[in-house]
């Protein structure tokens, strides 16, 4: 007789441990005395974040932080770009969210419009969709396409552009995150960015933001969220 195979616990319910001792510590007790506790209120906070901007609220080197732009509190970013990236940032104030949208498990894909110096070939844009070997392991594969220039906002400061080498833009989209992913991939194939903004990530976007806004979703997009996780 076959056996129903357990459903694995949707987002916001709470995972019991079978033949657990009365007063024995278990690994999950142990590693949820250091997690933050769930808010009876969850909150996600889109961001349209600048250039030269930190994806952190403090810093002791007196740079720009969400801090200068966000004045809600506990809240926290989902994934982080990095500080000469723009657009998309996603927060919240859910550990349990800020996993999901975050780790490459659960593969919520993030879309970047990229700049890059020279004229991509077919057969540099199949390696970026195949995957490059980097120092820290390949590249899963990537949904990548030439595109035109997006309607976007100017960047301050303005890119440096070299005379006579022409720029072209860009569609990435990922589901996964190593450290400067996309400069690294585009570089490898000899296409070095110059611009990264990222404008979708999972199903929440950065149209109708500027840089430096900020909105809270309304309760009626975040059920609609949900569901969709669940």
């Amino acid at each position: 007789m076959l056996q129903q195979k357990a459903k694995k616990p949707s987002f916001g319910q709470k995972k019991h441990i079978k033949n657990a001792k009365p007063g024995a510590k278990t690994r999950s007790a142990t590693k949820n005395k250091n997690k933050r506790p769930e808010p009876a209120v969850v909150k996600i906070v889109l961001f349209n974040k600048p250039y030269d901007v930190l994806t952190q609220f403090t810093d002791d080197q007196q740079r720009k932080t969400l801090k200068d732009y966000i004045p809600i509190e506990n809240v926290y970013a989902a994934g982080r770009l990095d500080k000469d990236s723009e657009g998309l940032l996603v927060l919240t104030n859910s550990g349990k969210l800020q996993n999901v949208l975050a780790s490459p498990k659960f593969e919520k894909t993030k879309f970047y419009w990229v700049q890059v110096e020279g004229q991509p070939s077919q057969q540099q844009l199949q390696q970026l969709r195949q995957g490059v070997e980097l120092k820290d392991g390949k590249t899963k594969p990537a949904k990548v396409r030439l595109i035109e220039p997006p309607a976007i906002w100017p960047r301050n400061p303005p890119i440096r552009e070299r005379k006579n080498i022409p720029t072209a833009w860009l569609e990435i989209g990922l589901q996964e995150g190593k450290n400067r992913q996309v400069r690294r991939m585009t570089a490898h194939v000899g296409l070095p960015t110059l611009r990264l903004i990222r404008h979708q990530f999972s199903s929440f976007s950065v149209q109708g933001l500027k840089p430096g806004e900020w909105r809270e979703l309304a309760s009626e997009e975040f059920n609609q969220y949900l569901e969709q996780i669940n």
